[in-house]
């Protein structure tokens, strides 16, 4: 499928990895419908920071993922939809599941209901790799057994599951993405990246997180966003669920290291207890195999390995240093 030219819907279009997409699509030659949720402020999300040349390229829906009348509105006339929106924040699913279950799950069927009405001629379903758990082997394939070790890991495999179940029941064209830890400008700091970048922007020099063990494979949010793009183009993709990672593997402790070496400055770690996932929920090990993206249509992470991971990094906390970006965080407080 070639999307040049083509009407494309992006639901979470005013989130971190949505914003990025949304841009990236608009300057790959496509028409884009951004579905942002609605709110009073007449916010755009991440969204009102993209450059006025793609805010005016942007056809700006605003609505709400839950409500199956609205979403099947945002995706008429569409030929593409790539589906992000979700709640990922995996403590606040320890409070809230059922929040998670209506967005996730309820949000998913709400767009494979109206892609199927409509005809639309691709599904692109956002996933997580903390739909694996904790590692049995590494690099995790696509074929590693689903281990859901919070209720927001739960409602992603819901999620997914759903989605190739209309593909072998109605052959509804779904490709199922799996981002593992995606990074970059603009990320919630109740990820670890920004979490360690606003303190030490601030001055803080003990910086506050959870556990220090647990190992993440970090991806560049624009490897992530072109592994999406280049998923919905392959046509071999339907129907299969495709791993997008950086093929490199570190710790969290070792990550706050080399983000304190790219921002120039000495840190110490405090345990914060509030910051712990409960002892089987931790997910101890990830790391991706990205051969099959690789195989079906030739992607690669350009931030891949230990020396992407450090220029990623740099790139990141460059933005996170520039005091008009410091002033959407509170880093002093920790964010469920």
């Amino acid at each position: 499928m070639n999307l040049s030219g083509k009407k494309v819907l992006v639901t979470g279009a005013d989130g971190f990895i949505g914003s990025h997409l949304a841009e990236e699509l608009v300057r790959s030659g496509c028409s884009v419908r951004a579905f942002v949720c609605y709110n009073s402020f007449n916010s755009w999300g991440w969204l009102d920071q993209s450059p006025k040349e793609i805010q005016n390229s942007l056809e700006v829906f605003q609505g709400d993922i839950r409500d199956p009348y609205r979403v099947r509105t945002a995706l008429e006339g569409c030929s593409a939809v790539f589906h992000l929106a979700a709640l990922v924040a995996i403590p606040y699913s320890y409070y809230s599941p059922e929040s998670y279950l209506d967005t996730n799950l309820k949000g998913t069927l709400h767009v494979l209901q109206a892609a199927r009405e409509l005809g639309t001629e691709r599904v692109v379903q956002t996933s997580t790799s903390e739909v694996y758990g904790t590692a049995e082997y590494v690099p995790i394939p696509e074929t590693h057994p689903l281990r859901a070790q919070s209720p927001y890991a739960a409602s992603k495999i819901a999620a997914d599951q759903l989605a190739l179940s209309f593909f072998r029941s109605f052959a509804t064209p779904v490709t199922v993405v799996r981002p593992f830890n995606t990074y970059g400008p603009r990320q919630s700091n109740r990820a670890v990246i920004p979490t360690v970048m606003t303190q030490i922007a601030r001055g803080n020099r003990k910086i506050r997180l959870g556990s220090l063990t647990p190992t993440r494979d970090f991806s560049y949010v624009s490897d992530t966003v072109r592994g999406f793009r280049e998923t919905a183009c392959c046509d071999e993709a339907v129907g299969e669920v495709v791993n997008i990672g950086s093929n490199f593997e570190i710790s969290i402790g070792d990550t706050v290291r080399m983000i304190a070496r790219v921002m120039h400055a000495e840190v110490e770690t405090e345990t914060e207890t509030e910051r712990i996932r409960p002892e089987q929920s931790e997910v101890r090990r990830l790391c991706a195999d990205t051969s099959k993206a690789e195989r079906l249509f030739g992607w690669k992470p350009e931030f891949g390995g230990k020396d992407g991971l450090q220029k990623g990094l740099a790139l990141t906390a460059d933005w996170f240093r520039d005091p008009e970006n410091q002033k959407r965080y509170r880093a002093d407080r920790y964010v469920l």
